[in-house]
């Protein structure tokens, strides 16, 4: 005996449309006996639609030409349930609905298919229509899917809302009029989710979400890891295989492989990944699909949550999905729900240097080994993060046409993402030159020297002393610069980031500092987490307004001002990137701060010689001001750094005015004596000297005439 549709693929599209002519074929039943019911000739409704003739003929050589309709249906019903047991071993959704969604029987995939019939033929809404006047509706009621379906399986029990129920609560289908009384609520599946029924599922299947076949990502035993983290791992899989594990929680930096890891745990399953990113839901009730979804794809829903201090995920619970379910989180935040009760947690550690330099060996096969070790040493990317920049970086080179990648395409390649990801939280500033840009004391000189070389080998000194290290160590560096306005600490800060490659960012206050409870500190656990991730030094400028003193609490606001300080104390403790803290009044900053900090660096006001040399940096190279003119202004007047810089802008405004635009001692006098005013200072003048009435300012006015 011959195999049963012999002709029709052993795949889910094969698969759908057997189930899909069965429920023709239920719909023909259903229309003839209401015609006939009605005094009509059965054949009419035939007439009426005549695009069903060619359905029926389609199935004519599986139908027995005398046997009643509710013995054809059945009998078609017999052949399509031989055919699934032959496509044994074969990945047919309408099945795996059926097995894993709980309360999912064979009639309810048959009503589901029937509700899906206008996705695939447009000419069914004309049908329905027709069954269902006078209160018509192109798609099919709540009430007609189950008179169909009755006539398919004559033991069916229950009215139309028992049978349609479980379909609705497990998301496989949506009312497209909800207003309407519940018998005539017209059915409607999701295309995202008849699409995956057909088989097909494109690589964005809802908004903020994307699919990721099985076979996307590389095997566990081909991924750059840790060999304790690889064992967690393959025994991970084993539990989750088993059913004595469903929700993982990896947790980990952004530029870590959180997804790629859960996605070599589902490929050992057999499985793909669907990754719901933070903006997953935008225009859709992505949540409610994206488990049945997750059944038809034979995938693993991965969710991405952007989680603050004190929030929480909660796990869906779906009816239409039983399988393992993943979460990628960092360090902040925390996982619930029912699902997540005996939730398996692993955290991803940084990548050492070692692990590194595989990744960029992968990531830049052709690029030197020197080249590649430098990199792997100075740059504290996660495999993720490498990948994009040695992708990047190739760009920049084919740009120019060179077929090697140089260490500025990678740099400039790791700003890019830099700006990506930080320029909304903190703002770029330029480099900063060498250490010969900077005027200052010689023991503030040799801090800076101590906190490079501290920044420098901060892996080295983490090896160096070893996990057992009482008290625990990372790689973070953090350091304060403390000491009164305009004494070059953010232009330090500036050099220090060139010295190391590395590019600094300085975080906007306003854009951190929330008046709504809770918002600074999740604010501060993004820039924070983004900023250690990508390997940028970080400035927080003036960070005595977030490292005040903890107060006595005497009112609510006091106390969620400690909060927050006491999260920073704590965050500070496991930042693993560079910090620099800058502050003018350092007696302000909260004692515990101090004590968590690798470098404290003092700067001072500039002595003389110290002025002399500043002067000398700012003022342009073909200025007219005489040497003893320079030394007197920095003898006389006891300017920082900053001020001085400003001087020099404004005499060079001035000088502007005149028609060789060159600088005179006439503009430098000028431009200090307005530094003074603008500190609201009293202007120091020589005994028996004119005081200048209005002649500075008529000098200004002549500039910008």
């Amino acid at each position: 005996m011959s195999e049963p549709f012999a002709s029709v693929p052993h795949d889910a599209r094969g698969h759908l449309g057997l189930v899909f002519y069965e429920a023709v074929l239920g719909v023909v039943a259903y229309a003839s006996a209401r015609a006939a019911a009605s005094g009509q000739d059965p054949a009419a409704p035939l007439a009426e639609h005549p695009f069903l003739e060619g359905y029926l003929a389609e199935l004519a050589p599986h139908l027995d030409p005398d046997a009643p309709w509710d013995q054809a249906v059945a009998g078609v019903g017999a052949l399509r349930a031989a055919w699934e047991a032959a496509a044994e071993g074969a990945w047919l959704p309408l099945l795996a609905l059926r097995d894993a969604a709980r309360g999912i029987g064979d009639e309810h995939v048959l009503a589901l298919v029937m509700a899906g019939l206008i996705e695939e033929d447009a000419r069914f809404g004309d049908v329905f229509e027709a069954a269902q006047a006078p209160g018509g509706g192109r798609r099919p009621a709540v009430a007609l899917v189950h008179e169909v379906v009755r006539i398919t399986r004559p033991g069916l029990s229950g009215d139309g809302w028992t049978l349609c129920r479980p379909l609705l609560e497990a998301g496989l289908v949506e009312i497209a009029n909800p207003d309407a009384p519940r018998a005539a609520w017209q059915m409607r599946v999701p295309a995202a989710l008849w699409t995956a029924l057909r088989g097909e599922t494109p690589s964005e299947p809802l908004p903020g979400v994307r699919h990721y076949p099985a076979g996307s990502f590389m095997p566990l035993s081909g991924m750059v890891l840790d060999g304790e983290v690889r064992a967690r791992l393959v025994e991970l899989t084993v539990l989750l295989a088993a059913g004595e594990a469903r929700v993982v929680v990896v947790r980990g930096l952004p530029g870590s492989e959180r997804l790629e890891v859960l996605g070599a745990v589902a490929g050992a399953l057999g499985r793909g990944i669907l990754e719901a990113r933070p903006d997953a839901g935008a225009g859709t009730d992505v949540s409610r699909v994206l488990g049945p979804l997750a059944t038809l794809t034979h995938a693993v829903p991965v969710f991405a949550p952007d989680l603050g201090p004190g929030e929480t995920f909660d796990t869906p619970d779906w009816r239409g999905y039983s399988g393992p379910l993943g979460v990628v989180a960092g360090h902040d935040g925390g996982v619930g729900g029912t699902a997540a009760e005996n939730a398996l947690t692993l955290n991803l550690p940084p990548d050492p240097p070692a692990l590194r330099l595989l990744h960029w060996e992968r990531a830049l096969p052709l690029a030197g080994g020197a080249q590649r070790e430098h990199l792997a040493r100075s740059l504290t990317l996660g495999g993720r993060y490498i990948r994009r920049t040695a992708e990047l970086a190739r760009g920049y080179a084919a740009l120019d046409r060179r077929p090697a990648v140089t260490p500025d395409d990678v740099r400039a390649a790791a700003r890019a993402i830099n700006r990506q990801q930080l320029d909304t939280l903190a703002q770029r500033l330029g480099d900063g030159g060498g250490w010969d840009r900077l005027v200052l004391h010689a023991s503030t000189l040799d801090e800076l020297g101590h906190l490079e070389r501290r920044c420098r080998h901060r892996e080295r000194l983490l090896e160096a002393l070893s996990d057992g290290f009482p008290g625990g160590l990372n790689r973070g560096v953090r350091a304060l610069f403390q000491g009164p306005s305009g004494t070059g600490k953010t232009l330090a800060a500036r050099v220090l980031a060139s010295a190391l490659g590395l590019d600094v960012y300085r975080v906007d206050l306003a854009s951190i500092v929330n008046k709504y409870i809770g918002e600074t500190e999740k604010n501060l656990s993004r820039v924070l987490g983004r900023a250690e991730d990508l390997d940028v030094v970080l400035l927080l400028d003036e960070g005595d307004s977030l490292m005040g003193k903890r107060t006595e609490v005497k009112s609510a606001n006091d106390r969620w001002a400690n909060l927050e300080t006491n999260y920073l104390l704590q965050r500070l403790d496991t930042y693993s990137g560079i910090l620099i803290v800058t502050t003018n009044a350092p007696g302000s900053i909260d004692s515990a701060f101090q004590r968590r900090m690798d470098a404290v660096v003092s700067f001072h006001v500039p002595d003389v010689e110290e002025r002399v040399h500043l002067w000398h940096l700012h003022l342009p190279p073909d200025h007219l001001v005489p040497f003893e003119a320079v030394e007197d202004a920095a003898a006389r007047y006891e300017l920082a750094g900053g001020q001085i810089r400003n001087a020099a802008v404004h005499a060079g405004l001035l000088a502007l005015g005149r028609p060789d635009g060159r600088l005179r001692e006439a503009d430098l006098r000028a431009a200090i004596e307005a530094e003074y005013r603008k500190a609201g200072a009293s202007f120091p003048r020589l005994r028996g000297e004119p005081a200048d009435r209005g002649g500075a300012m008529a000098a200004f006015l002549g500039a910008i005439r």
